[in-house]
């Protein structure tokens, strides 16, 4: 008998610690159905919490963005090409970019190199109209280029115009414009360095750019960059990246470069560089400054009927391998000149018109003379 209740207990036993483990197996299995059904019968909506007001440097940022982005355009170019079997030409898109309101007569400024390689372009406003585009002028020199679309009803105002000139390392700056082809887009960011200069497709560099660090990629270039106030400060126009994207570090051209130059295009259809009226080379001047023991910038040969001409400055003359006489220019005004890069730089400060007093040596001698830039 004590052994067949010894069975019996066992076996109750085992069947209890079945059951145990179907129940906590079942558990594991249904335990998250039951809470997901438990939780979706309770599921409402949360209070919110209170926000507050925003910060001063928000309602800033909101600030210049809806002053500011009816002013910047979408511009799309496009490009003809032929189809070889039928002959037939199709216009088709070439790339995207930005540019911006510049006056109320409807010129629109954005990069040269934006547009560089178009057969037309197209301006998409930020009420989603559009209108065919022509091409006032350029000066690829500075990347610069004036387009103009139809005087129109409810036309977006220009933007302010501010100066570059008095910039510090450090102030904020609005980048708005079109990356990747997503229009309306604002990035802030700060003047990381002044005064940089990038080599651009023609031989020449574009001097006096503002280095930010706002991000700008593909599509940013013609855009605005904006101060703290709203106003026009640069034309982003360039990035640093290996990869293509956005790195930290982008240029634009400073605003008074701007604005000495579009209002000549605007006029003329062209930007012309003030002139003294003479003749430099950088190889042959290396060799005569070198030679005299000055930096400068050698007079190789005075201009006819120029106004250097009339100032009485004179080129070099060299005998038998030896420079005899000649006016090497020292200085335009305060700014200092050692090359002929530098004193491209300082005429490109000026209109035609400007006077500027120039310094220059002349048989050891430091002499000025007056000027009218033509």
């Amino acid at each position: 008998m004590e052994k067949e209740f010894d069975g019996v207990s066992l076996l109750r036993s085992i069947r209890i610690l079945l059951l145990i483990l179907i129940t906590l197996l079942a558990l594991f299995v249904f335990l998250p159905i039951i809470e997901n059904i438990w939780a979706s019968m309770h599921s409402e909506p949360r209070s919110v919490t209170a926000r507050g007001e925003l910060s001063p440097t928000e309602k800033t940022n909101i600030e210049i963005f809806q002053q500011s982005s009816p002013s910047v355009v979408y511009i799309t170019t496009l490009e003809d090409t032929l189809n070889l079997w039928t002959r037939d030409i199709t216009r088709i898109p070439r790339g995207t970019g930005s540019g911006f309101i510049w006056d109320r007569q409807g010129h629109i400024i954005t990069n040269y190199h934006v547009l560089q390689g178009a057969s037309a372009v197209r301006i998409r406003l930020s009420d989603q109209r559009t209108f065919n585009a022509t091409l006032i002028g350029a000066s690829p020199e500075h990347d610069l280029a004036v387009l103009r679309i139809p005087m129109t009803t409810n036309m977006p105002k220009p933007l302010s115009i501010g100066t570059s000139h008095d910039l510090q390392v450090g102030q904020i700056t609005y980048a708005i414009g079109n990356p990747f082809g997503l229009d309306q887009t604002l990035t802030t960011g700060v003047v990381s360095a002044l005064n940089r200069s990038l080599r651009n497709n023609y031989g020449s560099s574009i001097e006096d750019l503002i280095q930010t660090d706002a991000a700008i990629n593909p599509g940013n270039s013609g855009g605005p960059l904006l101060d703290s106030a709203g106003r026009l400060i640069g034309i982003n126009t360039a990035m640093f990246s290996l990869s293509g994207t956005y790195a930290g570090i982008g240029f634009a051209v400073p605003v008074d470069t701007v604005n000495r130059i579009v209002p000549q295009i605007i006029q003329e259809g062209h930007y012309q560089r003030p002139k003294l009226g003479i003749t430099i080379n950088e190889s042959l001047n290396k060799e005569i400054t070198k030679e005299l023991g000055i930096s400068g910038v050698a007079v190789i040969e005075v201009q006819p009927n120029s106004a250097a001409e009339r100032s009485g400055l004179n080129g070099v003359i060299i005998k038998n391998n030896t420079i005899v006489s000649g006016d090497v220019i020292v200085g335009i005004d305060q700014h200092k000149v050692e090359n002929t890069k530098m004193l491209l730089s300082t005429l490109e400060k000026y209109h035609i018109g400007d006077t500027v007093e120039v310094k220059f040596v002349r048989n050891d001698q430091v002499r000025e003379v007056s000027l009218t830039l033509e």
